[in-house]
């Protein structure tokens, strides 16, 4: 069963989904369209939840904060963690100057996207392969917009799928999400010799990981 209602939070309105579940515990989880999302147990009465509500404000205001940031920064335009300016021109040649890109329209420059993006991932990940110690197959490349992981290691065909996003990160970022997926040729789970591995060819994966989680 599911519920609506609206939340006020400094002025402003936000939209309340809550789901019942056969659960004990009352979770929150905030959409990237900002809507609060709330899984609680069967029986509990709406006022209980906005209750709840007001009590984790500190929290709400947190993650809707970090939301707000990342969609903004999604409207931006970013290529190896630079950001640059989109400038529409007559002509049809694609030219970068200053931290500016300019492009005819919106389909020359998804185009250009598109192939700098397939030559830096395969760039990577020959670069990242040729790190590794154990034997390990060299997988086949897969490109795919994902909206909740960077990247999949598929060992029935052998391939890795990098998220399209990625290339809005820097090469460290990259490299980051390839050698955690070629690790996974090594070890197929998140246990700690997983980890271990993922450490051995990139020891600051930390930064990495903090990073991909803003």
């Amino acid at each position: 069963m599911v519920k609506t209602f609206e939340y006020k939070l400094d002025g402003e309105i936000y939209n309340v989904e809550v789901v019942f579940k056969n659960n004990k515990n009352t979770y929150i989880k905030i959409k990237e369209d900002l809507t609060i999302y709330v899984t609680t147990n069967l029986f509990t009465p709406q006022r209980e939840i906005k209750k709840l509500l007001d009590r984790e404000k500190p929290f709400l205001r947190k993650v809707l904060s970090k939301v707000k940031k990342r969609s903004e920064k999604d409207l931006e335009f970013y290529y190896l963690g630079s950001k640059y300016d989109i400038i529409k021109v007559p002509f049809e040649t694609l030219e970068i100057d200053n931290n500016k890109i300019y492009v005819k329209d919106e389909k020359t420059l998804e185009k250009w996207l598109k192939k700098e993006m397939l030559k830096v991932f395969e760039e990577r990940l020959q670069y990242c392969f040729s790190l590794f110690e154990e034997k390990i197959p060299f997988p086949k490349l897969k490109t795919r917009k994902m909206k909740t992981r960077w990247g999949v290691c598929n060992r029935k065909d052998l391939s890795v799928t990098l998220n399209t996003k990625l290339i809005r990160y820097d090469i460290f970022i990259i490299d980051y999400v390839i050698i955690h997926e070629l690790s996974h040729l090594v070890h197929f789970d998140h246990s700690k010799a997983f980890w271990k591995t993922v450490e051995k060819y990139m020891p600051n994966y930390k930064k990495a990981v903090k990073i991909l989680k803003e």
